[in-house]
């Protein structure tokens, strides 16, 4: 009777397996450790597993290449690039105050984080990561301007080029800051770009915009 593969044990209330979990994250902080080394497109699986203390076939049961494993690995990352960036949906707080500018806060994140984003954002990074963070801002963008977003794939995201060209500002103004290496300080690239994001955000749904509003 042939042998039986070893039966896997079952995950306890729909929680993950520990050992996916550590594997996954020995994986990401490699990734996270040779991208302030190196260029992206320089990192091999065989760098990564061989940093992170696991075998190839680890790699390939959670990860399809290395960008795979690079968006992933920054997910967490971008998603505090996210939330730091609101898109000003007013020039007006509810209350009638002047909205006040997060932008300060958002480019002093990027230069807290700068060897990672501009290994992964600029000449020698990623189009796939390019595409994905822009992507998230613009989802950010469209429920900061009370639309709906589909089911969060850029497939099923509706049509909107006023999310877009606020997503774009955003992230081209941030890849342009790390190619230069930063200049200046976040308060002061914030302080230059907040009046322009706010005369981006009076195209609203029910004015221009309100094609787009669906």
């Amino acid at each position: 009777m042939p042998a039986q593969p070893p039966e896997r044990q079952p995950e306890r209330q729909g929680l993950p397996d520990p050992r996916v979990l550590r594997s996954r994250a020995a994986l990401e902080a490699a990734l996270r450790e040779l991208v302030t080394e190196r260029d992206l497109r320089q990192i091999s699986v065989a760098d990564l597993t061989k940093r992170a203390g696991v075998n190839r076939s680890t790699f390939y049961e959670h990860y399809a290449d290395v960008h795979d494993l690079a968006v992933a690995a920054c997910t967490a990352t971008y998603d505090q690039l996210v939330a730091a960036a609101p898109i000003p949906h007013s020039q007006l707080t509810p209350d009638g105050s002047p909205l006040p500018n997060p932008l300060p806060s958002l480019f002093t994140h990027v230069a807290d984080h700068a060897p990672l984003y501009r290994a992964l954002l600029c000449d020698e990074g990623s189009a796939r990561m390019i595409n994905h963070l822009l992507h998230r801002i613009t989802l950010a963008a469209r429920i900061s301007r009370g639309l709906r977003t589909g089911e969060g794939t850029a497939a099923d995201t509706p049509h909107d080029p006023v999310s877009a060209f606020l997503a774009g500002a955003v992230l081209g103004t941030v890849i342009d800051w790390l190619r230069r290496d930063c200049p200046g300080t976040p308060e002061e690239i914030g302080a230059a770009v907040w009046p322009y994001a706010v005369a981006c955000a009076e195209v609203l749904p029910g004015e221009r915009g309100d094609q787009w509003a669906r």
